[in-house]
């Protein structure tokens, strides 16, 4: 009888493993590049070596990138530690490494920022700055304080965190600031325009948002000897420009996108205000959403009081110390549904929808002021590749050491990554998760022979990779 099917296939076990090691021989080569060595030795000089420990947190950040815990069982595989120079460890020492790191990390960060400029001669020095919030997940660590919520979590506790970065083309992130969740960024803005500023050449552009903006922010940058811009917030004088605002073929700065704009000159400053049709659109298609959870939020109370029954918890103010007496009564009952939805449209929707105004000390032209300020995009996209690619969150409760540290080796991921995009040209348009998953592709398979000697076989090359791990970086 012939054989007309293929037999399932037998897999046969053996003692082979695999790594990615593309992610940790560009770690290396930037831990070489920045002189770890140089700055992070001098905060442990006993017991495991600091530097692999360091290199080898930032490659689990990039890689695996789960829980310490985790990257402590990951770190302490033979083959692992021998990457690393490493021997095996406690996974308290890890945590250990976290607290050093963190309890030090404003002097890291100016070590770093010291290499930085001496390797690298920048084109210039314009900076972007801005602040964002981490969840912590439980209620004791010492950093941890309620505050306004980017993630949408006011129930939990949060630290705020403020990024400098080099603004485009460089875009690389060069400062690093922890704070308690209760501080505002008109406040954390001094301690991060701080930490950079001896760093910045004179008359240096430094980019931030509205939220940071105050007149005693503003004179600290000009006491620098250094230039703003910056958003502010709209208040009723702007309303005087908004009803006298025309739309015409001199004031239009970008006709596809309807943007138009005037310059309003003061002794000390110049405001650029600007109407946007596509920003005007995307506000009212937002508010009138909001007007529509309002509603059903209406007859979602309304219907719990037609019944008797209570509130749902989420209207409700959830506090064990606070005792507090109730008393709802809307206005639906009086209204029909076209009338109501009128009513939250109307209270939602302001007048100033498209309007936004933009603040220097610098004379520029409405499209110059525009395209600097929109260029500190890329800060939100640090932001983004923290908390999505880099992967800092979730936060547990450490102790502030170990959380300051912690957020450290991820800024130092993100650090890496973003000096691969600006040494490689090829790879500045590329997304950070791209370069991320190309060095993690490259692995080693280490195979056993019979002789008791290991084979290494690379594989997965690819156009990435092989130009980061074989090509010479720029500044070096």
């Amino acid at each position: 009888m012939k054989q007309t099917k293929l037999r399932t296939l037998t897999i046969k076990p053996n003692y082979n493993i695999s790594l990615p090691v593309g992610t940790a021989f560009a770690v290396k080569k930037y831990s070489e590049k920045l002189d770890f060595e140089n700055i992070f030795s001098r905060y442990k000089k006993k017991g495991i070596g600091i530097i692999g420990l360091i290199e080898a947190m930032i490659t689990y950040r990039l890689t695996e990138n789960q829980s310490t815990s985790r990257a402590s069982d990951w770190i302490n595989r033979t083959d692992v530690l021998n990457l690393f120079e490493l021997s095996a460890f406690e996974e308290r020492t890890l945590f250990r490494v976290l607290e050093i790191a963190g309890d030090n990390y404003e002097e890291i960060i100016h070590l770093l920022q010291i290499t930085l400029f001496k390797l690298y001669d920048f084109p210039h020095t314009d900076i972007n700055m801005d602040w964002t919030s981490f969840v912590l997940w439980g209620t004791k660590a010492e950093l941890g304080e309620y505050g306004y919520s980017r993630a949408h979590r006011p129930d939990k506790k949060q630290i705020t965190v403020g990024i400098s970065q080099l603004g485009g083309p460089i875009n690389i992130p060069v400062g690093l600031t922890v704070q308690t969740g209760n501080t505002n960024d008109q406040t954390h803005f001094k301690k991060t325009f701080l930490q950079v500023c001896e760093h910045l050449k004179l008359d240096s552009m430094v980019v931030f948002d509205k939220g940071a903006q105050s007149k005693d922010n503003l004179d600290l940058v000009l006491a620098h000897k250094m230039k703003y811009l910056s958003a502010k917030k709209l208040n009723k004088s702007d309303d005087k420009r908004i009803k006298s605002f025309i739309k015409s073929k001199e004031n239009c700065i970008d006709e596809e996108k309807g943007i138009h704009g005037i310059i309003i000159e003061y002794p000390s400053r110049f405001d650029y205000f600007f109407f946007s049709e596509q920003l005007k659109r995307d506000q009212i298609e937002a508010k009138l959403r909001m007007a529509e959870h309002k509603l059903t939020e209406a007859k979602e109370i309304q219907s719990a009081l037609g019944k008797g029954k209570p509130l749902p918890a989420r209207f409700l103010l959830n506090n064990p110390l606070v005792d507090i007496t109730y008393s709802y009564q809307t206005k639906l009952k009086d209204l029909t549904e076209e009338q109501a939805r009128k009513l939250v449209q109307s209270a939602s929707i302001s007048g100033r929808e498209g309007f936004f105004c933009l603040v220097s000390c610098e004379k520029l032209t409405l499209s110059q002021a525009l395209k600097i300020y929109r260029m500190k995009d890329s800060i939100e996209k640090v932001f983004q590749s923290l908390k999505n690619d880099i992967n800092i969150k979730p936060l547990r409760v450490w102790t502030t050491k170990s959380l300051c540290g912690a957020i450290l080796i991820g800024f130092l991921a993100q650090l890496v990554i973003s000096l691969m995009r600006y040494d490689y040209k090829e790879l500045s348009q590329v997304a950070p998760k791209f370069i991320k998953i190309s060095l993690m592709n490259l692995t080693v398979t280490i195979e056993m022979l019979e002789t008791g000697r290991k084979k290494e076989i690379y594989s997965n090359f690819d156009t990435i990779n092989t130009l980061i791990l074989t090509q010479k970086a720029a500044g070096t």
